[in-house]
């Protein structure tokens, strides 16, 4: 991938920057225990449509370990591609309900397109999600691309969409 084609340059995110720790991105984001992909949120611009967050790993020595460790390519632990997909989900999730783009309590997956796997993965490492909103139809759809960073190299990358949930309509509400 080129430069021209970065949402941002991932040298220049600044981790130091938390706008939202786990506590904040809970208020926005509704899953919870083993679904909670988010560490933190570091930039959330309204203007361009861009939200930067990331994923802390934890490493496969871990005595709680991600819930993928052990059965995700046995002995060769790696971030499943789908789980990279919902860290981006849930960064988006955070920058739409943040920012009332959608117009709903709960969003869900609208769709996957251009998804493409650059790179691994591994337990322990960091995993950064850039995304930036290319369109919305309020309460019908919200679109954006996605980048997903290990240091600077990309490991994925795609499109996503948001739908919103009848939440009113499932069970148990």
């Amino acid at each position: 991938m080129s430069g021209k084609d970065l949402i941002v340059d991932p040298a220049s995110i600044d981790y130091s920057n938390i706008v939202a720790d786990l506590e904040a991105i809970r208020l926005h984001v509704p899953q919870r225990d083993a679904m909670e992909q988010l560490t933190a949120i570091v930039y959330d611009d309204p203007e361009t449509n861009i939200c930067i967050g990331y994923r802390d790993l934890l490493p496969a020595a871990s005595p709680d370990g991600e819930f993928w460790h052990s059965g995700h390519m046995p002995g060769i632990p790696v971030m499943p591609g789908v789980m990279m997909c919902e860290v981006a989900a849930q960064v988006c999730t955070y920058h739409s309900h943040c920012h009332d783009l959608l117009g709903c309590d709960v969003m869900g997956f609208g769709g996957l397109d251009k998804v493409r796997f650059r790179g691994i993965v591994y337990p322990g490492d960091r995993l950064t999600v850039v995304c930036q909103v290319i369109n919305v139809r309020r309460g019908r759809i919200i679109a954006a691309r996605f980048q997903c960073f290990v240091g600077e190299a990309i490991a994925c990358e795609g499109e996503i969409r948001g739908v919103p949930l009848p939440v009113d309509k499932l069970p148990g509400r």
